[in-house]
């Protein structure tokens, strides 16, 4: 009975310890300039300075993985949490006043 619950417990160790690693890696700035450009975002300049306020404004990377996602809607904003939609709001209007002049 013994050597069985040993060796259970062996058999399920790696199953467990795998368990715990399964948090996606973190979006880049880099990976959300690039989303922005393929989306339509043609100007690198802006599309690396957007993408930055985007990081900067404290996101979750669970919304900054819906922006970098390939995932069409009508209405992206419905993805995002309400934290988040709001946080893409305040960075919108950072990326008119900040970035758009590096974009010229």
């Amino acid at each position: 009975m013994r050597i069985c619950l040993i060796a259970a417990a062996l058999l399920a160790l790696p199953v467990l310890t795998a368990c715990g690693g399964d948090e996606a890696p973190a979006v880049t700035q880099a990976e959300l300039s690039k989303s922005l450009q393929d989306k339509g975002l043609k100007n690198p300049a802006l599309a690396d300075c957007a993408a930055q306020v985007f990081l900067d404004s404290g996101m979750s990377q669970d919304g900054l993985r819906v922006m970098v996602s390939n995932a069409q809607s009508d209405d992206p904003a419905k993805l995002l949490g309400e934290g988040d939609a709001a946080k893409v709001s305040a960075a919108q209007s950072k990326i008119a006043a900040d970035c758009v002049r590096v974009g010229s």
